[in-house]
């Protein structure tokens, strides 16, 4: 048995992973640490946490991982580079120094970062390797299909694989430039969002759109062909050779140039959003027939960004094609360094496996934590004003009646979550029930865009008595339609906002009994809640629903806009000075809002500038 340390780092989302004989021990994005959103550099104090958390030292380490093979992903951007010359020089002499500093030196740079102490062998696994491998090896199967779907690994851009016991074999590829995930980020960018970040706020855009422009896309940007993959018309997309992801002829097809970031949304993006869904659900179905077929597999693992699209998951599975799905948690880059990881401990040391009934990944839940008396002395350290209270029936009452009371909470209680979801560990939880609760959240807690819709948690025995749902959806990453019965008739005044180009006016129209968490189609992101992954937060649902007989409440990311989710009890306090959140419980801590010494005004907004827009 061995202890591996899978890392993923220079790209996107930078992160540390540590699996001491086969059990996944830690895992953490380095931008928690840093504070630095989507942090890609070397993941060095995530690596350090993994480590403490497993309790061994760098020289004790049996392997270290890493989610690429950069040599292969270096002949790319070469090749790349010599196909579109001399259009791309500027783009290609950006990313040199990077590369001829770092990248091309990767076994240097990681004895570097671990102090020089570690000797031994380091592996380099495929990106779509490691992608395949953090979807199956912790999944509940003993045999599935695999498909990761994203931008771009070294050449590939999406696969099919099927893992059966402790392999994984990867049996088809699509290559770059033809890539769904980069085509989802060529109308993130158009659409005025941050590449790499932005996709899920198109994803929120689309229900307000209409599908106008799928044909086009399907006619006149890519060939999509029955087993999903695409050949796309480069001619409309400048990624190849230039630091935008469209061009000239992409903007006159679609009727002028691209929003401008921060400028007001009209129509035409909302149209555009909701065609790219379209067209992007279609491959992701056709693809998963495909898998269906070559693998004759009845469960699908899937990892890769385009994983992360939830609206896609949903439809996949209540289309039937397979009879279950598991999709990795951290699917991103991040989740790479936890599938080099298991790659080596199954694919490359073959170990045995035996599949987890509930899967492996621990509810995700495999940050940093915190005691009780680490956070009393980081709360005296900031001057913080709190109330203890060591019966946890007693806080857990106390909390669910301010939830009750149409409080915003800050809720920080055992381990962080691994991955771009707060899972109930680092999150702002609220009253679903209230009206007027969404807009409150995103404007006065998150400072982002009014139209983004918050995610229900649920009580994972009570989902199918509030959505089109059964079964288990623990990472959120399911969407699925509020039910019927709970929708609301409109008034013709609310029909007439629901047209209305004013996102806000149309957000705010109550749509169900659940009006918080019900996006303008009737869906919701859902996670279910259960004792066995969630713990204390799973208890507090159960009081909750017994104050109020709901057993629905608001779960989103504890962060502001532009910041990564917060890590330590210092972060959360920060967070709550610089809001409007009325209440911040870390551990069996009460902190109230009123209580506190007021920042200024100048004093929050240097904090909330700190932090780049995303």
């Amino acid at each position: 048995m061995a202890s591996i340390l899978g890392l993923s780092a220079y790209y996107h989302d930078s992160a540390a992973a540590l699996v001491k004989d086969g059990d996944i021990v830690a895992a953490a994005q380095e931008e928690r640490f840093t504070r630095i959103k989507h942090d890609y550099h070397f993941p060095k104090l995530a690596a350090q946490y993994c480590l403490g958390e497993a309790g061994i030292g760098i020289e004790q380490l049996d392997y270290v991982a890493f989610y690429d093979k950069p040599l292969q992903k270096f002949d790319r951007l070469i090749e790349t580079y010599l196909a579109f010359a001399p259009a791309g020089l500027r783009s290609f002499m950006m990313a040199m120094p990077l590369w001829l500093k770092t990248k091309l030196h990767l076994p240097r740079e990681i004895s570097q970062a671990l102090d020089g102490r570690y000797k031994k062998r380091i592996v380099f696994t495929g990106h779509h390797e490691s992608h395949a491998a953090s979807a199956y090896f912790p999944s509940h199967f003993d045999k599935a299909a695999i498909l990761t779907v994203d931008g771009v690994g070294e050449w590939d851009t999406a696969t099919i694989g099927i893992g059966e016991g402790n392999k994984i074999r990867l049996l088809k590829t699509m290559h770059f430039p033809h890539s769904l995930g980069l085509l989802y980020s060529a109308f993130t960018y158009f659409c005025g969002f941050k590449v790499n970040s932005g996709e899920y706020k198109l994803m929120g855009l689309a229900p307000y759109g209409d599908p106008k422009y799928a044909d086009i896309i399907l006619e006149k940007l890519i060939d999509l062909r029955e087993d999903g993959s695409l050949a796309m018309d480069m001619s409309y997309f400048s990624y190849c050779e230039g630091l935008r992801m469209t061009n000239d002829k992409f903007a006159s097809l679609f009727g002028g140039p691209p929003r401008s970031p921060e400028s007001p949304i009209t129509q035409r993006e909302m149209d555009l959003a909701a065609s790219i869904q379209v067209v992007t659900e279609k491959a992701v179905l056709a693809m998963a027939r495909y898998a269906r077929e070559l693998t004759g597999c009845e469960n699908l693992c899937m990892a890769g960004g385009v994983a992360l699209n939830c609206v896609a998951n949903g439809k996949l599975l209540r289309s039937g094609i397979f009879k279950d799905i598991f999709v990795q948690p951290a699917a991103g880059d991040a989740g790479g360094a936890l599938g080099a990881a298991l790659f080596v401990h199954y694919q490359l040391l073959d170990n045995p496996r035996t599949a987890d009934p509930g899967d492996s990944c621990k509810g995700s839940l495999l940050g940093p934590q915190f005691t009780n008396d680490q956070v009393r002395e980081e709360l005296d350290r900031v001057g913080a004003v709190y109330e203890y209270v060591e019966d946890e029936a007693a806080l857990l009452q106390a909390v669910a009646a301010e939830i009750a009371s149409e409080k915003v909470i800050g809720w920080f209680a055992g381990r962080m979550e691994f991955g771009p979801r707060a899972l109930g560990c680092r999150s702002i939880i609220g009253d679903p029930r209230s009206p007027a609760m969404q807009a409150q959240m995103n404007l006065r807690i998150k400072f982002r865009e009014s139209f983004r819709p918050f995610a229900p948690v649920v009580l994972r025995e009570e989902v199918a008595e509030y959505f089109d749902h059964s079964g288990d959806s623990p990472y959120m990453l399911m969407v699925a339609d509020v039910k019927k019965d709970l929708w609301l008739q409109l008034s013709p005044e609310e029909q007439a906002a629901m047209k209305d180009p004013d996102l806000r006016k149309r957000v705010n129209v109550p749509r169900s009994t659940l009006p918080a968490i019900t996006h303008v189609d009737m869906s919701a992101r859902i996670q279910t809640v259960d004792e066995r992954r969630h713990g204390r937060f799973y208890r507090l649902m159960k009081e909750f629903k017994r104050q109020t007989g709901c057993g629905v409440m608001i779960n989103t990311s504890f962060n502001i806009r532009g910041e990564p989710i917060v890590c330590t009890p210092g972060d959360a306090f920060r967070c709550l000075q610089a809001t409007d959140m009325d209440v911040l419980v870390v551990e069996n801590f009460i902190l109230r809002k009123p209580a506190q010494k007021a920042l200024s005004e100048a004093e929050k907004a240097k904090y909330v500038a700190s932090f780049q827009l995303d």
